[in-house]
This record gives structure tokens, C-alpha cells and sequence, in this order.
């Protein structure tokens, strides 16, 4: 679509080892071997199939999302929404267990800051589903479009890609900023509504038609 074959497999690899190493993070304090372990597995098949089916149509020179020119592409294109699906709902069941389970060697904000960030990442990562649906990420305008830099964030129309995106990095920011910066309870439930409100923002204003930046 007039950009680098290799931007989508290159963003998708980073995102996907970011959320692994921080959702290994997190999980670590569990304290649930066997749990855990499920929950690694399932990422790491699940995600992995997504991962390589990407890089393999980048390297074809074929779309991996969207792409319903053929039973076959059809097929996988599904399955991939259903591995993201997957691992997004199982990320869900982890943050019920840090709203369930007590953890007296953490600070109460940066476990506040761990679940609002687990329950940000499902919210928005589940509005895949939206484009998924629409077979588009772009509100307004075709997806061929140049835009962004790298991201490649339409700057002419309307892109569901940035909520998604901003959304789904609650994982990180909400506890970097807790730990390092915030230490309280208050403040840092305010900032995850804050936060989910920004994300909110971008989804509303991407559904109208309109560019983050022009």
C-alpha cells in the first residue's frame, strides 16, 4: 500500500515483545507456577502464529490483514483475529487475579497501577474489532493513503489504529509513572481515567473522519 513491506511485521514484532516482557513482569508476582506457565504458552503460540503469519506476507508481498482476496488468506486472517482475541481475554483473567489475590509486598498504587493498565490494554486492544469488521482501519478514506512516519497514522482521515495503539500502552505507562513518579493511590487511579478518557478521545475523533495530525 505504497509504504515498506516491513513496517507492519517490524511494529507488530516490537508491540508484541514489549507486552511479553511486561506481562512476564507482572505476572512474576503472581506467585502461580502452573497458571502462569498455561498463560506463557498460550501467548507464545498464540501470538507467534500471528507474528510469523505477518512476516510471511510481508515477505510475499501480500496483505496479512484484511486480505479476503482468497478462501485461504480469508481463513487466516480470521484466525489471526482469534488468537488476538484469545490472548487478549486471558490477559483479562490475569488482571482479575491481581484484583483478587493480595500482594502485601507491593505498593498499593502500583498495583492499581497494574490493574487499570491490564483492564486499558483489554478495552482497546479488543477494539480490533472494529477493524476488523470494517476490514479498514481508516475512517473517511482508504487505507492505501500515505501518512505518519513509520506508523503510518493517516493524516488526511480519520484512524482507528491510534486508540487502539494508545490504549493498549496503559500496560506500560500507567506503571512506569506510578512507580516512578506518582506513589499514590489517588493520583494514580485519576491518571488511568484520565488515561482511558485520552484513549476514548482518540477512538470518538477517529469514528468522525478526523486526523490526529494533518
Amino acid at each position: 500500500m505504497g509504504v515498506n513491506a516491513w513496517y507492519k511485521p517490524i511494529k507488530f514484532a516490537v508491540s508484541i515483545g514489549i507486552y511479553s516482557w511486561t506481562m512476564a513482569w507482572f505476572t512474576f508476582y503472581l506467585g502461580l507456577p502452573t497458571q502462569i506457565n498455561w498463560y506463557n504458552w498460550v501467548t507464545v503460540a498464540l501470538l507467534g502464529f500471528e507474528l510469523l503469519y505477518i512476516a510471511l506476507q510481508a515477505a510475499r508481498g501480500q496483505l496479512s490483514h484484511f486480505n479476503q482476496t482468497t478462501y485461504i488468506y480469508s481463513a487466516l486472517y480470521t484466525l489471526m483475529g482469534l488468537a488476538a482475541t484469545c490472548v487478549t481475554l486471558y490477559t483479562g483473567y490475569i488482571g482479575i487475579l491481581f484484583c483478587t489475590q493480595q500482594f502485601p509486598e507491593l505498593p498499593g498504587y502500583y498495583l492499581w497501577s497494574i490493574r487499570l493498565g491490564i483492564f486499558l490494554f483489554v478495552i482497546f486492544a479488543m477494539e480490533g474489532a472494529v477493524m476488523g469488521g470494517r476490514l479498514t482501519h481508516t475512517i473517511g478514506g482508504p487505507d492505501e493513503e500515505k501518512g505518519l512516519p513509520f506508523l503510518n497514522w493517516s493524516r488526511k482521515y480519520g484512524d482507528l489504529r491510534i486508540a487502539h495503539f494508545i490504549g493498549m500502552h496503559a500496560l506500560q505507562v500507567l506503571p512506569l509513572f506510578a512507580f516512578y513518579i506518582l506513589k499514590n493511590d489517588t493520583w494514580v487511579i485519576v491518571l488511568g481515567i484520565c488515561y482511558g478518557m485520552l484513549a476514548l478521545w482518540l477512538l470518538v475523533h477517529a469514528l468522525n473522519g478526523r486526523p490526529l495530525v494533518r
